[in-house]
């Protein structure tokens, strides 16, 4: 890597990455050093493409276009001009500043992907490839769109949330498998399943956490096929709560099948600062799961989320033990009471 490149990556893994997720930056941190650059840059691009997909102020078929535009240079790091442009033209219009530093970031961004190792680079390109996909179904169905429009089947779920958060456990297990020595228990392929079970339930969780927020927007991503079996439309769901929670439970229920499924993936890791890195979203995970549990209906009512102090306590307690097997195995279990 060019003396350029590493200053860029050293600045992108640290300040803007921080500024963006506290929480997986400290997962970065705890990462051995081969696997934070590859890691830490995946999750800074699929930023910036979440960024360009929900820019609202922005028509829908531009964001489109940018998402596109994007998407080929991240395969073909051919869109170095046209992804100056992006940053001209979608970074003023970010409230937030971290999102707003890490659009202006993208050429750094994609300067750091050209000097990455090759094999890392084709990883980042195929994860990235799938989440764009996933980013453009969502512009496709929602974009626009003034009543509220749901996924048509339970299939149609399963495959967003495969293409946004489940194709990312399977490139966490890919670049671990081929950087660490003696890296699992387990054998490749039951740890990609494992690990696509492990993303799918955390982006369920995100969904169910944001329910309200997205109906209210105009967006379901609970199945029309449910629905119509509740007697339901997806317009009805805020004002017909008791008919709707058994849906809800229903996918709560298959987010912490998701999630079980990651302890048992990061029981099988040998290496602790890996299996450290890899528990927090889990531990976290968890933990939102009981409060959405204890929430009930009012979930219609609410954005569920998990206190910041609880956070960092569970940030602080898997640093200090680095990942220690009994440590994670009693935290998840503190995380996952109810107190409904």
């Amino acid at each position: 890597m060019s003396r350029r490149n590493f200053v860029s990556a050293r600045q992108l893994l640290g300040p803007v990455l921080r500024s963006v997720s506290r929480s997986f930056y400290v997962s970065i941190r705890l990462l051995p050093a081969g696997l934070r650059e590859p890691v830490g840059l995946a999750y800074l691009l699929a930023r910036a493409t979440d960024t360009l997909a929900d820019t609202t102020e922005i028509a829908v078929g531009v964001r489109k276009e940018a998402l596109r535009v994007l998407a080929s240079a991240i395969q073909k790091n051919n869109g170095s001009d046209v992804v100056a442009d992006l940053k001209q033209s979608f970074a003023p219009l970010q409230t937030n500043e971290a999102e707003r530093t890490l659009i202006q970031s993208l050429p750094e961004c994609l300067q750091c992907l050209d000097g990455t190792e090759s094999a890392d680079r084709e990883d980042i390109r195929v994860v990235l490839d799938k989440i764009t996909r996933a980013q453009m179904l969502d512009i496709d169905r929602f974009g626009g769109r003034k009543e509220v429009h749901a996924l048509t089947s339970a299939a149609d779920l399963y495959e967003y949330t495969y293409l946004i958060a489940g194709c990312v456990g399977e490139f966490w297990t890919q670049i671990c498998f081929r950087h660490i020595d003696n890296f699992s228990e387990f054998p490749i392929g039951q740890m990609l399943e494992l690990g696509r079970r492990y993303g799918v339930g955390l982006q369920l969780i995100n969904i169910l956490r944001d329910t309200s927020a997205d109906l209210r927007a105009g967006r379901c991503y609970f199945p029309d096929e449910q629905l119509e079996a509740a007697g339901l439309k997806s317009s009805e769901i805020l004002g017909k709560p008791k008919q709707f929670m058994p849906i809800y439970r229903k996918w709560l229920e298959e987010a912490e099948r998701g999630v079980k499924a990651g302890m048992e993936y990061v029981g099988a890791i040998r290496h602790r600062r890996i299996r450290a890195a890899t528990a927090l979203p889990a531990l976290i995970g968890a933990r939102t799961i009981a409060l959405l549990h204890a929430a009930g209906g009012d979930v219609l009512n609410q954005r569920i989320k998990v206190r910041r102090s609880e956070v960092r306590g569970l940030i602080g307690s898997v640093a200090v033990t680095m990942g220690s097997a009994k440590t994670l195995e009693r935290l998840y279990r503190d995380a996952s009471k109810r107190q409904d």
